[in-house]
């Protein structure tokens, strides 16, 4: 029979398995009774395979011999609130302290490493799991996803190594994981999952990611990439030392908190600028706690293969330190400050071209390379061909930077003429838009055309003269009818096809957009059905908000269900759901001291946590309009950050990941390091045909693991246009000036401000008394006002 052993404090319970592995540990006063650690129950309950990956357990190689926690059983021992778990190896021992009555409300870990022996022992990799319950329940309740699981957002550092396990309900209180003693390399990840779709199951996708702390190594021999900036080596443990780790947990409500206890526990308190231009100023502002003295700081980059470095200036002021410099490379820069105690912390922030120029390349390269004209096969197609609606993104891209930047009036035709002779008899029978093919066998997916209807629609924001086969009227009506196809129920004679219908989805980015050009053309009739469709489906959509039934696709739990749903709501004015689904996004947006980790939360065509272009980027907008009604600039703050790491796969300039040619893109870049699914694609990007090799789903969504990694992007770029791509946003909290897409310098009379805005058009200023437009000075791809000190 099995026999938990239990220990507890005011805030804190935790049960310890017999088999030496953390089995429980949950908040006292939650009303949902979340466990905060992967169970083995469920593991078996739903299939998977993995008991060997729970919370304490470990394996360990030294002198070339690997060990592991199951091997056998541990001593375990309890004296009042804690518990000593302890392996003996002979000539090494383990030892893991569970200690819940140092501080009441807190968890204290000690993990002890000793060498029994007289001699060194060299230790190639040491990697203890953490998993947290990061998982996506096989549950279509999904209430249980919400309030029973977590996003784990990871920062890691020299000294100051930390994670928060975000609720993803955002409410109820998080659980955040500080190191306190000792040095860890990194945080690596294991996803395991059921994926149904080719059984034509809805929903069909679960899964679960374990996260794994490395003290040593993490990668297999001889193992080598372009990640410059994070270690991945052994060390030697000399004859009978003990070496420690200390690790504290305890609960918080929101990432201030999260950061405030961290600064109790000695953790700077770190903030900086994810995204910068080359040339302009890299801020960072650091507060610490009265024991720490920063020293010195200084940016390190990699240039010609060589890391260098740049000194960072460093000034007190207002009870915090304020660190800038300007930087002169483009690519990642791994900012180290060092402090007076001897610890080190850092932060990863990247430094990008002027994103016009990105983005000139970026549509260049879909025009020049992936354009296959007349002669291709299909014909009039941009490459990779697809079925799924998704492939068309990266021609709304090219249709928006056309209607914004500089007119290619070649470009804008080539799209046309795929919109004309691809695109509509592809996905329709002779081109009818009330009779969609069924193009994935015995079905069609209604969310294909909204990409399609907004393919039409910015075809007709062009004048005639600039369009070569039909007039932007013409495009006009067919973007509504197709728009009606994608939301009547009505119109479809399969059930999948009406249930897909009433499905939230990217239209809600440029639905009042096209309300508005159909009333100032005066299609009367045409605006009424789409408004009356509209009203209905978010009606539906608002009075459902209490079981949250939008955040289901055809996964479990899919932040391309609650994101368009947060966005659609705001968009309706319907504020009580708009909050409700907000939440949601703000949960699943992260915040890390390395910009590639602040992504939305998502990790299925990564199998680790991930950055996913096309749904990072549409979860930013999401947020950018829940922001855009609400006004909190929480979801400012958390869409620029999702923004930043979107660009990232837009970054032909990087030097930390697998180079991309000029105007190149991938949809993705896995943020753990090691990928322990799959090694290769640690802290790097790729497209989902990587996987083609693996088998199972891959092998039947790719023809190759060399097909093309950006088929699905560009909606989200086109997302961004309309929101940063614009818009640069001031924000001055009691006196501390931060800028949000931009830039800034001090002068005599106030602040010269910079857009990073490819194509800069508002600054908007927000203090205690809201927001206001400002107005705008000079010209220029970086416009330039000031407003006082």
């Amino acid at each position: 029979m099995k026999h938990d052993i239990k220990i507890e404090n005011k805030s804190l319970e935790m049960m310890i398995s017999e088999k030496g592995y953390i089995s429980k540990l949950s908040m006292k006063d939650d009303p949902y009774k979340m466990n905060w650690v992967i169970e083995e129950a469920y593991l078996s309950q739903a299939g998977y395979q993995d008991a060997d990956k729970l919370f304490g357990y470990f394996d360990i190689t030294a002198d070339s011999k690997q060990r592991n926690s199951r091997e056998f059983s541990p001593v375990i021992e309890k004296e009042g609130a804690e518990i000593t778990v302890t392996y003996d190896f002979g000539n090494m021992k383990i030892i893991m302290i569970y200690d819940m009555g140092k501080n009441d409300g807190e968890l204290h870990w000690t993990i002890h490493l000793v060498n029994q022996e007289k001699k060194d022992i060299w230790i190639s990799d040491f990697g203890v799991w953490i998993s947290f319950a990061y998982v996506m329940f096989r549950d279509k309740e999904v209430l249980r996803n919400i309030h029973n699981s977590a996003a784990v957002f990871s920062s890691i550092s020299d000294n100051y190594t930390k994670l928060n396990a975000v609720r993803r309900d955002n409410r109820g209180g998080n659980l955040g994981f500080y190191q306190v003693e000792g040095e860890a390399l990194s945080i690596g990840t294991y996803c395991d999952y059921e994926n149904l779709f080719f059984e034509n199951v809805s929903p069909s996708l679960d899964g679960m990611l374990f996260h794994k702390l490395y003290f040593a190594g993490g990668y297999p021999e001889g193992f080598q990439n372009k990640d410059w900036i994070y270690k991945k080596d052994g060390f030697m443990l000399k004859a009978e030392e003990d070496r420690t780790w200390k690790y504290v947990v305890n609960i918080n409500r929101n990432q201030e908190e999260f950061l405030e206890k961290g600064l109790k526990l000695n953790h700077p308190k770190v903030d900086y600028t994810p995204l910068n231009i080359i040339g302009e100023t890299a801020r960072l502002t650091v507060e610490v706690s009265e024991s720490l003295k920063i020293l010195s700081a200084e940016a390190l980059f990699k240039e010609n293969d060589t890391v260098k470095s740049l000194s960072i200036e460093v000034k007190y002021e207002g009870e915090m330190y304020h660190l800038s410099y300007k930087p002169t490379a483009l690519g990642e820069h791994k900012a180290v400050i060092k402090f007076s105690d001897g610890t080190k912390d850092f932060v990863v922030m990247n430094v990008m071209d002027k994103l016009d120029r990105v983005i000139d390349e970026r549509v260049a390269y879909i025009c020049d390379e992936l354009y296959e004209g007349k002669e291709g096969n299909p014909p009039f197609a941009f490459k990779p061909v697809s079925n799924q609606g998704e492939s068309l993104g990266k021609l709304n891209l090219v249709l928006k930077k056309n209607l914004l930047g500089s007119l290619d009036v070649d470009q804008v035709r080539k799209v046309e003429k795929s919109a004309v002779e691809y695109v509509r008899p592809k996905w329709f029978k002779d081109g009818d838009f009330k009779k969609p093919r069924k193009l994935y066998g015995d079905f069609y997916r209604c969310m294909d055309f909204e990409y399609i209807g907004h393919l039409f629609y910015l075809l007709s924001e062009f004048d005639d003269q600039i369009l070569e086969l039909y007039t932007a009227d013409t495009y006009l009506e067919w973007a509504a009818d197709v728009f009606e196809l994608r939301v009547n129920p009505d119109l479809h004679e399969d059930e999948r096809g009406k249930e897909e219908s009433q499905m939230l989805g990217v239209y809600f980015l440029y639905f009042e957009d096209l309300l508005i050009k159909l009333k100032e053309k005066e299609l009367t009739e045409k605006m009424q059905t789409i408004q009356s469709l509209w009203d209905k489906m978010m009606d539906r959509v608002h009075r459902g908000a209490d079981s949250y039934a939008a955040a289901i696709t055809e996964h479990f739990y899919d932040n391309a269900g609650f994101g368009p749903a947060a966005g659609a709501l705001s968009v309706s004015k319907k504020r009580e759901s708009a909050e409700k689904y907000g939440e949601l996004l703000l949960a699943n947006i992260g915040y890390s001291n390395d910009f590639r980790a602040q992504n939305p939360d998502r990790w299925w065509e990564a199998l680790s946590y991930m950055t996913h272009s096309l749904w990072g980027g549409l979860t930013a907008a999401a947020a950018y309009k829940v922001f855009s009604y609400l006004q909190n600039t929480e979801f400012l703050e958390g869409s620029y950050r999702a923004t930043a790491g979107v660009l990232y796969c837009y970054d032909t300039h990087a030097t930390a990941v697998t180079p991309l040619k000029k105007g190149m893109a991938v949809s993705t870049y896995a943020v753990a390091g090691p990928h322990i699914n799959r090694p290769d694609l640690s802290r790097d990007r790729f497209g989902q045909a990587a996987f083609y090799r693996d088998g199972g789903i891959f092998a039947r969504l790719f023809d190759s693991d060399d097909q093309t990694p950006d088929w699905d992007m560009g909606e989200e770029m086109t997302a961004y246009l309309d929101s940063f791509g614009q818009k640069t946003f001031i924000i001055n909290n009691k006196g501390t000036l931060r800028v949000i897409n931009g830039s800034y310098e001090e002068t005599e009379t106030g602040y010269k401000i910079t857009s990073f805005a490819p194509y800069s058009r508002d600054f908007y200023y927000i203090s205690e008394d809201g927001m206001t437009l400002l107005e705008r000075q000079g010209d220029g791809r970086s416009v330039v006002l000031q407003i006082r000190r």
